[in-house]
């Protein structure tokens, strides 16, 4: 990577495998773990902090062996699209409370650390807020892209 990412490295190598996948230009396999060291300029470390981000969003499937490929079927938006997409699918208004962690890892069957990312670049543009120990709240609603 040229440049440093406010977002952390390995979530700006995520968002572009995910394109590449979503563009058509990674249609199955994976480049290997090495080759996308060397692509990328970074550790293996991050890259596979990346490639396990896509894993819980059900994007990327690991096949000892054989590496990284895109997984078959399912929903292949990042789970912040499915999050924000919460607010419209439970027809939540502003002020209304949004689903708990639990019910949200229950409800796209991933782990609470995706959710937990999820949730904070969701609250980083202002589509929910959190009070603490009250739980998260609807602060605006989505326009077509996804931001407030």
């Amino acid at each position: 990577m040229s440049e440093a990412s406010p977002r952390g490295t390995y979530l700006a190598i995520s968002e572009a495998l995910r394109r590449g996948i979503e563009e058509g230009e990674i249609v199955d396999a994976l480049p290997s773990e090495a080759d996308l060291v060397s692509l990328h300029g970074v550790s293996r470390n991050t890259i596979r902090r990346a490639l396990k981000v896509l894993e819980t969003e059900g994007v990327l499937q690991s096949a000892p062996g054989k590496g990284w490929s895109v997984s078959r079927g399912g929903d292949r938006r990042s789970l912040v699209e499915r999050m924000t997409d919460v607010i419209a699918e439970d027809s939540l208004a502003v002020g209304d409370a949004y689903p708990s962690e639990a019910k949200l890892c229950e409800r796209f069957d991933v782990s609470r650390t995706a959710v937990r990312r999820a949730i904070a670049q969701m609250e980083g543009t202002g589509l929910l807020d959190t009070v603490h120990g009250k739980g998260r709240t609807v602060r605006a609603l989505p326009t077509q892209t996804g931001r407030p």
